[in-house]
């Protein structure tokens, strides 16, 4: 597949069942071969810190952290700029492997040729 996928993820703990399907999602595709950007925006934006990802539960549902790691290990993980800023998140505060980014880098990508966007 040389399609690329960017999933905007806005829920955190707050919609946890909305949350889980964009990392699945997001984790399954990677498996799968595609390029993948993840986005973590909104309540998600708490995720790109070290230990996060482990205090989200969902029964039934593939541990997050596994998940996050998966994208990480294979795709891009981007934390939206104004989102890390409402939250008094830094670079040096993130798991290695996130990058913060603001609007004008999502669009480009979005607008790219053969690429699927997808909001949760």
């Amino acid at each position: 597949m040389s399609k690329k996928l960017v999933i905007k993820v806005t829920a955190g703990a707050d919609a946890p069942e909305r949350c889980s399907q964009a990392f699945t999602v997001a984790a399954i595709a990677v498996a799968s071969g595609v390029e993948v950007s993840l986005w973590l925006t909104g309540e998600s934006s708490w995720f790109a810190l070290p230990g996060r990802a482990a205090q989200f539960e969902l029964p039934h549902a593939a541990p997050l952290p596994d998940l996050l790691d998966s994208v990480l290990a294979a795709g891009t993980v981007t934390l939206c700029t104004q989102c890390a800023v409402r939250r008094g998140i830094g670079q040096s505060d993130t798991l290695d492997g996130v990058r913060i980014a603001g609007a004008q880098v999502f669009l480009s990508e979005i607008m790219a040729d053969d690429v699927q966007a997808l909001v949760y």
